[in-house]
Parts: structure tokens; C-alpha cells; sequence
């Protein structure tokens, strides 16, 4: 088994170290001979001034090839960070905790682990715009990735840190836990395409059988289970729509969530706290819970920020989330929230102390 796992692992890696080969060679020969054959496409610029123009490019097939490879890239970097990544990241955390040390080697590990998932995650929010503005000419700025990448890294740290101190102390119940976000998470797309009675899709490709066609559907509300139980999946799957994505803002969705995420990380670590043993006498438990809850408060503050303010398309925006939901008041109350947390947490751990 070991050697068939190797043999595995040696093919991905040649297939992945070729198809970078062959993008390379493709940019390499990009442009110096003419292509017979060219494909003009038109996006929209941003409206300036409330007017929208249209721009004309031509797609050469050398293009065409390194859009399929990028594509193909970006797909895979998000299958191997939430199949992957995630779940070292949670096993390697788990047995530092257990041995009470990090070593070098299991840090480093851990880190590549975690940046993995935030690039995946990021990776996940670049596309959802670009399905959801496929008609306009999308640049994201370098101030916006950096905005998603505080978001992201914040949110998944702090999420597989809850899940690895709840499991530390209460063995039995992580697995229900889990089991009910992943279930939840796998059966929402398909019990909203039940709802809506639509015929079964056929049209994903021409060459799958009816049983073809649910084996794909089944991995990929697999995948999009898998990334919502450790973070927000900026892609939102729609059984019933011909290109299985839901392309508009589903803000109340993204409100629910993260609401139903931070009372859930609240309550495992409260469990925590409660049935904590003397195993963790040489953490401060107080300190580390109130770390953990401002550190998820901090991600939801970058989401909004991004929203608000580094969103390429903010401006097609029909009714701005962040300016219905939350103002600049209400980003105030906030970051206030976060303070009275900080000084609660503060006068307990006087007290216990």
C-alpha cells in the first residue's frame, strides 16, 4: 500500500511539474508567430462618472492555453488546501498541544500548512468575482489581496485552534461536531435544488452518464462542505443553475454564517474552559480564550473592510452590505465589543487569579 501511495504521489508531482512545463514553453512561444485563428472578447469597465464602456480584446490560442492552465492552477491549489492542508494543520496543532512544545521542523510545517489554506481561501474570493462580474474587466488591487489574506488567515487560525483545544479535552464529541457541520454544509445545495423542482442538470458534460453526472456533483458539494467547516466559501453552489454557481451577493447568507460561526467558536470554547484538566496548568486559559474570540472578531473586521473599501466591483454593488449591515458607527460598537471583551476577560482572570 505504501508503494502504490508513493507511486501516486510520484505521478501527481510529474503530471503538475509538466503541466508547468508546458505553460511555460506556451508563454515562452506567445507572440512570435502569428495565430491564424484569434478570439475577440468584450468586458465592461468599471462605470466612471455612471457610464460604462465596452473594450474589445483579441485571445489569441497561446492565451487561451495559459487562461486553462491559470484556471486549472487555481482549482487545484484550493483542492489541495482544504483536503489536504487543513486537516495537517488541525493534526500537527493537535500534537503540539499534546506535547506541550512546537519543534522547529513541526513549525515550519504548520506555517506552510496554514499560508496553503489562506492562498486557497484567497483563491476562492478571486473567483467568486470574476463568476460573479464575468462581463466586466476585473483588476484587484494589491491593498485588496492583503485585506483577504488578514481575513482569511485570521479566520482559519483561529477556527482550527477552537477545533483542536475542543478535541483536546473532549474526544467523543469532535466528531459529532464535525460530522454536523460537513453534513450540513454537503446537504444545503442539494436540499435547495430539491426545493426548487428544477430538472435534474445534464449539461455538465456531454460525455457523463446520469450516475456520471452525480458523482460530480457529489465531490464537488464534497469540496464545498469541506471548505465551509473551516471558513466562508466565497463561492456559493447552485444545483440548479447551469454553470452550478450562484452568481449573485448572497449577503444574508454570509451574515448567518459568520454569526452561526462565531456563537459556535464561542461555545466550544467555553466547553473548553469548563472541562479543561490540570494538563493545562502552564496556559492562561482566560487569556487564550479571549485571544481566540478577538482573533475571529479581527477576521470579520477585515471582511468588512474589504467589502467596503477594497472590493474591485463595490461600485456594482445594488445596496453595499457593509453600508445596509454595518456603518461607520456600527464598525465603531464593534471594535467597542471587541474592548469590553478584552477588559471581561480581563477582570476574570483577576479574579481566578
Amino acid at each position: 500500500i505504501k508503494i502504490q501511495l508513493f507511486i501516486h504521489c510520484l505521478f501527481m508531482l510529474v503530471h503538475s511539474a509538466l503541466m508547468c512545463l508546458d505553460a511555460f514553453c506556451i508563454y515562452g512561444s506567445a507572440g512570435k508567430v502569428e495565430e491564424p485563428y484569434v478570439t475577440i472578447t468584450r468586458k465592461k469597465q468599471m462605470p466612471r462618472e455612471g457610464q460604462t464602456e465596452e473594450v474589445e480584446q483579441e485571445v489569441g490560442q497561446a492565451e487561451g492555453k495559459l487562461v486553462t492552465h491559470r484556471a486549472a492552477f487555481a482549482r487545484t491549489s484550493v483542492i489541495q488546501a482544504f483536503l489536504g492542508s487543513a486537516p495537517q494543520l488541525t493534526l500537527q496543532l493537535y500534537i503540539c498541544v499534546l506535547q506541550k512544545g512546537v519543534s522547529i521542523g513541526r513549525g515550519t510545517l504548520m506555517v506552510i500548512s496554514l499560508l496553503s489554506i489562506v492562498y486557497g481561501a484567497l483563491r476562492c474570493n478571486i473567483l467568486a468575482i470574476k463568476i460573479r462580474y464575468d462581463d466586466y474587466e476585473v483588476s484587484v488591487r494589491p491593498l485588496a489581496y492583503l485585506c483577504v489574506f488578514l481575513w482569511r488567515g485570521f479566520e482559519i487560525a483561529t477556527r482550527v485552534a477552537v477545533l483542536v483545544l475542543f478535541s483536546s479535552v473532549l474526544k467523543v464529541w469532535v466528531l459529532p461536531v464535525v460530522s454536523a457541520n460537513f453534513v450540513l454544509f454537503f446537504l444545503h445545495p442539494w436540499v435547495l435544488f430539491w426545493s426548487s423542482r428544477s430538472p435534474f442538470p445534464e449539461n455538465i458534460e456531454k460525455t457523463l452518464t446520469r450516475v456520471g453526472t452525480t458523482i460530480v456533483l457529489c465531490m464537488l458539494t464534497f469540496l464545498y462542505a469541506g471548505i465551509n467547516v473551516f471558513c466562508w466559501s466565497a463561492v456559493q453552489l447552485r444545483l440548479d443553475d447551469p454553470d452550478l454557481i450562484d452568481k449573485g451577493q448572497a449577503w444574508r447568507r454570509l451574515a448567518v454564517y459568520y454569526s452561526l460561526r462565531f456563537v459556535e467558536n464561542t461555545g466550544l470554547i467555553l466547553m473548553w474552559y469548563v472541562h479543561r484538566t490540570e494538563f493545562y496548568q502552564w496556559v492562561d486559559a482566560p487569556v487564550l480564550e479571549l485571544s481566540l474570540l478577538f482573533g475571529y472578531a479581527t477576521a470579520v473586521l477585515f471582511m468588512l473592510l474589504f467589502y467596503q473599501f477594497c472590493h474591485p466591483c463595490r461600485q456594482l454593488f445594488s445596496s453595499k452590505f457593509v453600508r445596509r449591515c454595518v456603518s461607520k458607527a456600527q464598525l465603531k460598537e464593534i471594535v467597542q465589543l471587541k474592548m469590553t471583551i478584552l477588559s471581561s476577560f480581563t477582570h476574570l482572570h483577576v479574579m481566578l487569579v
